[in-house]
């Protein structure tokens, strides 16, 4: 122990502290107990009081939190008597080499001090009972002997030792019985233990760095910790906590054989969980004044687009989308306890080649809380949440968190969507439309938060987009998850010369761009100066860097919530009543449901993202004009037909004006057909008069025998069609 500390002047020291600073905190304490069994005090008031007694703390923190708990009970012993172990709990530790440390700074040098770590939950266990103090009974004279319990190794006393009453005798010449109650029998006679063995309650949790932390190909590390006592069931995965305690070693082994290798734990003594998203994005009082000065820019919503992805040429109204996504609009509790989301989700589907994953990876940097995910690489269960049974829980069930747990206030972007089966696919329903994702598996119910935007891309089923096809119909994605999405962007290769040449120019630049970059800074030479490259750059460089992009987005979601106006709230109604009355059956769109009140909900969360970027509490007509034309791109795109909207192909996977052509197709075959099925060219004949021309008959037709509704005998002179049943599946 340090000259400045012995025994007597730590005790002393602690004793001080509790009396001069803690006293009426003790009171509470004692008053509460045992409701409230721990006292949490800030490390800077340990500090202030002693810095000796505070840096002592770090460099020794089992001496130092040894003397301090009893220093503490000693107290709270004098108050009342009947209170009985308490806990003494240090947070907010300082930012210094020596205390705050990433999980993947973590070395030898830092076993045995006091730590102070930051990460999201990934794995927990259910509570379990662990050993503090053990009592054994000696099988020859039947005293009972005491043994401390550190650590995670179960300890046995060497011998019966004879301070504590025992024979003497050593372990291989008798047997020790752990007496796990306050009784125990032996020999037929009842033997009474002063207070039994003692335990506590213990829970295990993985922790592992947030996105934020990681730079380019990290993987995030992880960190095993042990949580006692009131600390148990205080956290779950998905949480960003940061943990305070003591790091331990634990040796490896290779089956019985110990090795000299040994993991690493931290030994909780408090925690800390964080409340707000994009806290992690520090902003500095200059940044602040730059990120006002850029919001008073008259056209910043779209320095903010031509910010996104510059290196992927076009895409202006994806982008728009995506810029709006960042933001996000407003969630709202409501007063009858429902919960409105604010997070905006946006599908990109389309051609290959055409940089969606690119572009969604950039998303994923731009996000201050992004995970990326890929389809072929991920499960529903890596995607959501999993109750599992590995070797974390020691044969045990534990909970462990997935991709959209770990994003909870942030977003996730998900590549090749359309490769995960629809067995996982459909975990993400609850997670889209609630934001939360529940278990139920072995008797654990459990209820996690996914409160974050989605980003996700697909492929076509068939390899190309078709826009004259349905959506549902090309992608390998059903109905009820497709509406879950507020915005679908289809990305198709047209081939026109114009825009093939932009576009092959555009990649011309950036290549060039990078050339001569690499050129400057890999060669002596000086064929290409500092002002050619800037030249190059000026095509390919965003107008706001990335990292000024993420503070301005995290200081607007932290500061900004803004409320609709009035004339706002009348622009999108009446655009709502509009777009819905022009579908009246009399009307000329025929009876089509154009937009859902899904729609307008999706509306206001990207008029309240508009402020947003506007840095704006309020939610002007020019946000509702912007997410109008947004809504109007996309549904035109996606869910149009024959000129007019029809929402129903989205959300059921059939427009309402392909089932009336069902109808009328599924009408003449049961109206001509003689026993022996109808042919073909005689189902033309009635349907062509109806408006239905060869190619969308021959469409209808393998739809309806794939569906089962419709089959095709062998007949001779021709395919001929047989009704086998009407309604849809």
């Amino acid at each position: 122990m340090p000259e400045e500390f012995n025994i007597e002047s730590l005790n002393g020291a602690w004793m001080k502290y509790f009396t001069e600073l803690c006293q009426n905190d003790i009171m509470a304490l004692a008053n509460a107990f045992p409701d409230k069994k721990s006292l949490e005090v800030d490390f800077s008031t340990i500090e202030t009081f002693d810095e000796k007694l505070a840096y002592f703390l770090i460099d020794r923190p089992i001496v130092a939190l040894y003397f301090a708990e009893a220093a503490l009970n000693s107290e709270l012993k004098r108050i009342e008597p009947n209170v009985k172990r308490c806990n003494f709990r240090i947070k907010n530790l300082p930012d210094k080499p020596l205390a705050r440390i990433d999980v993947r700074g973590l070395r030898t040098r830092h076993l045995g001090k006091f730590v102070s770590v930051q990460g999201i939950v990934r794995k927990m266990t259910q509570v379990n009972s662990r050993l503090m103090k053990a009592a054994f009974q000696c099988a020859r004279c039947l005293a009972v002997i005491w043994e401390p319990q550190e650590g995670t190794d179960h300890k046995e006393p060497v011998e019966c030792y004879k301070d504590q009453g025992g024979c003497g005798k050593a372990a291989s010449t008798t047997r020790f019985v752990l007496l796990t109650e306050e009784t125990a029998t032996a020999n037929s006679n009842t033997i009474l233990s002063p207070t039994g063995s003692v335990s506590i309650d213990s829970q295990k949790i993985e922790i592992q760095e947030s996105p934020e932390a990681l730079k380019g190909r990290d993987q995030p590390e992880r960190l095993v910790a042990y949580m006692e006592d009131d600390l148990c069931n205080k956290i779950y995965p998905g949480d960003k906590v940061t943990l305070n305690g003591i790091l331990r070693s634990q040796q490896k082994k290779s089956g019985n054989q110990k090795t000299n290798f040994f993991n690493w734990y931290l030994d909780v003594n408090s925690l800390e969980i964080e409340e707000h998203e994009f806290d992690e994005v520090e902003i500095s009082a200059e940044d602040e004044k730059t990120i006002l000065e850029m919001s008073k820019d008259p056209v910043i919503q779209d320095k903010i687009t031509a910010s996104i992805a510059p290196t992927i040429f076009g895409m202006e109204h994806e982008k728009a989308a995506l810029a709006l996504q960042l933001f996000g609009g407003v969630t709202k509790l409501l007063p009858d306890g429902a919960r409105a989301r604010g997070d905006i989700h946006i599908l990109l589907v389309g051609d290959p080649g055409l940089a969606k994953s690119q572009l969604i990876r950039y998303i994923s940097k731009l996000l201050p809380r992004g995970v990326f995910a890929s389809g072929k690489a991920t499960t529903g269960a890596g995607l959501t949440a999993a109750a599992v049974r590995d070797e974390f829980g020691e044969g045990r069930w534990t909970l462990e968190a997935g991709a959209m747990v770990l994003a909870d206030k942030g977003g996730v972007c998900i590549d090749e969507l359309d490769k995960m089966n629809e067995q996982d696919t459909s975990s993400m329903h609850e997670a889209m439309e609630s934001q939360s994702i529940s278990v139920n598996k072995a008797g654990i119910s459990a209820t996690f938060q996914s409160r974050c935007s989605v980003l996700a891309a697909a492929n076509p089923k068939n390899g190309r987009f078709d826009e004259h096809e349905y959506l549902a119909d090309q992608i390998d994605l059903s109905p009820p998850l497709l509406s879950r999405f507020d915005a679908i962007f289809p990305i198709v290769d047209h081939i026109e010369r114009k825009r093939d040449e932009d576009i092959a120019g555009h990649i011309l630049k950036v290549h060039l761009a990078g050339e001569i970059s690499h050129y400057r800074e890999a060669s002596n030479g000086k064929e290409y100066s500092k002002e050619d490259e800037e030249d190059a750059m000026e095509d390919v460089k965003p107008i706001y860097s990335v990292d000024a992009l993420r503070k301005y987005v995290a200081y607007s979601r932290r500061n900004i919530c803004p409320v609709m106006k009035p004339d706002t709230i009348e622009t999108i109604k009446d655009y709502y009543v509009d777009i819905r009355a022009a579908a009246r059956p009399d009307s000329e769109g025929g009876g089509a449901v154009p937009m859902t009140p899904r729609q307008i909900e999706a509306i206001i969360r990207m008029s309240e993202a508009s402020a947003r970027m506007r840095l704006s509490n309020e939610v002007l007509p020019i946000d509702a004009e912007r997410a109008k034309g947004v809504m109007q791109y996309y549904l035109k795109k996606v869910a149009s037909e024959g000129g007019s909207i029809d929402i129903d192909s989205i959300a059921t996977g059939i427009s309402h004006a392909r089932l009336q052509r069902f109808t009328l197709i599924l009408d003449v075959i049961e109206e001509i057909d003689d026993g022996k099925g109808v042919l073909r060219e005689d189902i033309l004949k009635r349907v062509e008069a109806e408006g239905i021309d060869e190619n969308r008959l021959d469409r209808e037709l393998r739809r309806l025998t794939n569906d089962g509704r419709l089959w095709m005998p062998t007949n001779e002179g021709g395919a001929r069609y047989k009704v086998m049943r009407r309604e849809m599946r």
